[in-house]
């Protein structure tokens, strides 16, 4: 197994050397050796004849071999893993990666679909090509009717779509036989909190004033209204400080995290540590302010942390002792895939992910192969709000996910004014 990347990397001598093995490379070397592919092939210009024969192309005239690209080199099996870095067919990752030949393609990934189910076609599509037909026709008969939820349709559709896709599906589940035997227990509990008197008062006010914007708009700007709501609605039960843009202020200003203070000092007092996650940087960095004015040891890592800086992070949480660093806030996407934190005994979900399946990911970073305790899972709900109803929702709709995960936000910007009025509606407790 051969390292392909960086400025001097060579593939020929690399192929030299790995004859039956694997070379393994990254998605922006690919991307880049595709793209100077491209422009080599676009701005080849033949050699002027200068009498003395034929010219051959490179190497031919001394019987070499042409050099090897990435797109010309005999791959006989072509791996992706993480592959939801495709899921958007038109990328240029995806596009680059169509271009290099394959006997046999396999792709890895543990949220196969994160939005909507086209992210599925695309992978599918460039692993197997042709199996669901274009884009247009698999959003015709299989991605609306499922994403539609109306039932039966939407049941029946998924259970006979997971049918046909089943054949070219391996999934693995912590809970098969065999696969992690080793693996202590996993306890999911939901975590119901009261809105402060404050988060309350903000929330009718914006359902108030965005279903007033909403009930007199149609088309692309209602959608994009029903979803600034439902995201300003998530940050008021988080904090009024993350909707408001400003700093935490006094404490009792956010009923979850007065519950996630409770949650973390029994942890703590326990010489344990926890992972918390949550959907929103600003939110991440509302909670390094709080644990830092607290006095306990915190780190916070999001997108924009450097790799370096992550590695360090992450070194730092699994091994320090007791009491060191017990407390590790990761936004819930850059957290997704790739880290080992099996130190923590505790993963907190601050705010709920509308696919199940991106929440579980990110809590396989401490439930994972290496965990020798039980793992604790807290999912923190607001009670009355639309936190509410989706958790409901997602517990009802289990089924429908297993088979085909349906489509999050995008669903519910297509829900009539009387229901999306009904699904966001504080209610008393």
């Amino acid at each position: 197994m051969r390292r392909y990347h960086g400025a001097r990397r060579e593939l020929d001598s690399i192929l030299r050397h790995t004859e039956g093995g694997f070379v393994i490379t990254t998605y922006g070397t690919m991307r880049v050796d595709v793209s100077e592919t491209d422009e080599a092939t676009t701005d080849a210009v033949p050699e002027a004849d200068d009498g003395g024969g034929a010219g051959g192309g490179d190497g031919a005239s001394n019987g070499q071999d042409p050099r090897h690209t990435i797109t010309t080199a005999p791959w006989g099996l072509l791996v992706v893993d993480e592959a939801q870095h495709i899921k958007n067919a038109r990328s240029k990752t995806a596009r680059a990666l169509r271009t290099i030949p394959a006997q046999a393609r396999v792709a890895l990934t543990g949220t196969p679909v994160e939005n909507n189910l086209s992210e599925l076609w695309a992978i599918l599509d460039w692993a197997t090509p042709g199996l669901l037909g274009s884009l247009g026709a698999f959003r015709t008969r299989w991605a609306e009717p499922i994403e539609s939820g109306k039932e039966p349709l939407a049941t029946d559709t998924a259970r006979r779509f997971s049918r046909l896709v089943g054949p070219f599906l391996l999934r693995r589940r912590k809970s098969d036989p065999g696969i992690a035997p080793e693996l202590p227990p996993k306890t999911q509990t939901d975590r119901p909190v009261s809105l402060a008197p404050e988060q309350a008062d903000l929330y009718r006010a914006v359902v108030q004033e965005t279903m007033e914007k909403i009930r007199t708009s149609s088309g692309m700007a209602r959608r994009g209204l029903v979803l600034a709501l439902l995201t300003a609605l998530k940050q008021v039960c988080n904090h009024p400080a993350q909707y408001l843009k400003e700093p935490l202020g006094a404490a009792g200003r956010s009923g979850k995290l007065d519950l996630l203070d409770e949650l973390v000092d029994t942890i703590t007092a326990e010489d344990d540590a926890a992972l918390i996650f949550t959907q929103y940087v600003g939110m991440a960095r509302l909670l390094d302010e709080h644990f830092s004015a607290r006095g306990t040891p915190v780190q916070v890592l999001h997108g924009g942390t450097p790799i370096e800086q992550r590695e360090r992070m992450v070194r730092w949480f699994q091994e320090s002792p007791p009491g060191q660093a017990p407390v590790f806030v990761l936004s819930l996407k850059a957290a997704g895939t790739g880290l080992n934190l099996t130190r923590a005994g505790h993963v907190i979900h601050y705010d709920r992910w509308w696919n199940p399946a991106v929440e579980e990911q990110a809590t396989d970073r401490a439930y994972r192969i290496g965990q020798t305790r039980p793992v604790q899972v807290h999912r923190l709900i607001a009670e009355g709000t639309v936190e509410d109803r989706i958790a409901a929702m997602l517990e009802t709709k289990r089924e429908l996910a297993d088979a085909v995960l349906s489509s999050g936000e995008a669903a519910l910007s297509e829900l009539s004014d009387a229901d999306l009025a009904d699904l966001v509606t504080l209610r008393p407790r």
